[in-house]
């Protein structure tokens, strides 16, 4: 858990990495990067699930301006940490007081995780529905 927090939605997962810096519109939620698998899905109040961040110390802005508006992701998870995202969420929380969780999961949770099942981020990690649920 890079930043902990509280926080469920149902899960959009990323095939690729997305740059937050002309990857996701801040003042929509969308994915706006037209060559990411993912573009046109909307990340607000979603749980977003990527395999990493990518690339420019910009998207820390992006992340927390969508933070800042509303629009942004319930929670972040991330195959491997990820600086950038975490900066993003860090500055939110500081500048705003919103926290917008960020973890990274470990190898069996990521793969457990899939398309638009509703999971809930404790302090503790993540939790998924019992079976039979969601």
């Amino acid at each position: 858990m890079l930043l902990k927090g509280n926080a469920v939605g149902r899960v959009l997962l990323l095939d690729e990495p997305l740059s937050m810096w002309g990857g996701l519109d801040p003042e929509t939620g969308e994915i706006i990067d037209r060559r990411h698998p993912q573009a046109g899905l909307n990340a607000a109040g979603r749980v977003l699930v990527m395999p990493a961040g990518r690339g420019s110390s910009s998207s820390s802005s992006v992340l927390a301006e969508a933070i800042r508006l509303g629009t942004a992701p319930a929670a972040i998870i991330l195959g491997e940490s990820d600086d950038i995202v975490l900066v993003g969420a860090l500055v939110a929380e500081e500048l705003y007081g919103i926290t917008c969780p960020v973890v990274v999961a470990d190898g069996d949770t990521y793969s457990r995780l899939r398309p638009d099942e509703e999971v809930t981020i404790t302090p503790a990690g993540v939790a998924f529905p019992a079976v039979g649920e969601g």
